[in-house]
């Protein structure tokens, strides 16, 4: 029988993060990282931007080279897929037929594009893009092709309409709400990232889902959306978000609801199984619901703490979130967890390109929203942390430095 210790489940940021995190710990026992892709764990970010622009090579990407692993003793298992685990014994079977025993078992098995089962889904140039290999085949297709529909205007969506626009393709860009980043950001900063892409000509079709694709040849050559109408395309992008893997934690008894439940302390409804990162659903300290973030940081947030208690150290995960994406020559940094019906607080003028939006609940600030002024985004996070020490009117009023507020509370 092997020796038990920590496996790990995903290979991801989270993942990685884990096992890097358990030796900074000092933990001395065995540690398995089990990956379903080939290949080092690598970042996820660069995927939809430098990457698919030709400015990151695949080594680039890579979190660490192969040396790395071997240092720090840390087994990493690719293009292996856990199927099975079995609690009462405390191991995980892999598809493999290998049986690996565990003393702590942390589940940072992510997530993965949603792609709609709707007619004609299967033809050739329909794509979604979550992992290397997509980044890879997307790369090439549009070294290729000229007509670009890009179903859903999230981060995804809107990081690949800056890449096409960029290669000079038609980009057509279909939302099946009433703007661009609706569950994300408010209407004042959707719109300006929305208005500055269609400036670099991009089109937007709103309140539009797609129904089906037409094809040839076993190709796509269009989509039919909700209005009736059938737009020409020769590659479409599929970005309406993620479902997260939870399936191997739903199958060994664990609490599944959108995502595996957690505690404070990130652990399951067992004692020795932890989920961290896009798949783990938590009671967050800043709100009053469990929330499923998508966010490196927060994977590798959670996956210290998980690390930590793993070693001895009991303590919850009390990390403000925060998020960037990249719009071009726009950068979008978020701070905190709005909601969609939080007032919106304007700081600065959108009409110089650099200014932040602040969300408050009830009066307590909830997030921050900054375009091109990482200064507030930076302070947002401070005040994150004591989210009553700054009013509405406090944060409309661009006179006032931020940091002054950011008091303890």
């Amino acid at each position: 029988m092997q020796e038990a210790g920590v496996i790990i489940v995903g290979s991801g940021q989270g993942g990685f993060q884990a096992a890097t995190s358990l030796r900074e710990e000092s933990y001395a026992g065995r540690i398995t990282l089990i990956g379903e892709e080939p290949g080092l764990p690598y970042q996820r970010p660069p995927l939809s931007k430098s990457f698919l622009l030709g400015k990151a090579q695949p080594g680039q990407v890579e979190l660490r080279p192969e040396a790395f692993y071997a240092e720090k003793n840390i087994e990493m298992m690719s293009s292996q897929r856990a199927t099975a685990i079995d609690r009462a014994a405390r191991r995980v079977t892999l598809a493999s037929g290998t049986l690996l025993p565990y003393e702590h078992l942390v589940l940072a098995t992510g997530a993965r594009a949603r792609m709609p089962k709707i007619p004609g889904a299967d033809l050739a140039g329909i794509v979604g893009l979550r992992t290397f290999a997509d980044a890879e085949a997307l790369v090439s297709q549009l070294q290729y092709r000229r007509r670009v529909v890009i179903v859903g205007a999230g981060f995804i969506g809107l990081e690949v309409a800056v890449v096409a626009r960029e290669k000079g393709l038609d980009v057509r860009v279909l939302e099946f709400t009433d703007r661009v980043l609706q569950r994300a950001v408010s209407a004042l900063s959707g719109n300006f990232l929305a208005n500055a892409l269609a400036e670099r000509g991009a089109q937007f079709s709103f309140n539009t889902g797609a129904v089906g694709y037409t094809g040839s040849e076993g190709r796509v050559t269009g989509v039919m959306t909700s209005r009736g109408e059938t737009m020409p395309a020769d590659l479409v992008v599929v970005g309406i978000g993620v479902e997260p893997n939870v399936e191997l934690a739903r199958d060994a008894g664990l609490q599944v609801q959108d995502g595996i439940v957690v505690d404070g302390r990130l652990v399951t409804g067992d004692p020795l199984i932890f989920a961290i990162g896009d798949c783990a659903r938590f009671p967050a300290f800043y709100s009053d619901t469990l929330l499923r973030l998508e966010s490196v940081q927060n994977a590798v947030d959670q996956a210290r703490c998980v690390a930590a208690r793993i070693a001895g150290k009991d303590e919850p995960y009390a990390k403000v979130p925060w998020f960037w994406s990249d719009q071009g020559s726009h950068r979008l940094q978020i701070a905190g967890v709005a909601r969609a019906g939080d007032l919106a607080v304007l700081r600065g003028d959108p009409a110089t390109g650099k200014f932040s939006v602040f969300r408050f609940h009830t009066g307590r600030l909830t997030a921050v929203e900054s375009i091109n002024s990482a200064g507030d985004h930076m302070a947002a996070r401070k005040l994150l942390a004591n989210p009553t020490c700054i009013t509405p009117e406090q944060a409309a009023d661009s006179s006032l430095k931020l940091a002054a507020l950011a008091v303890a509370p």
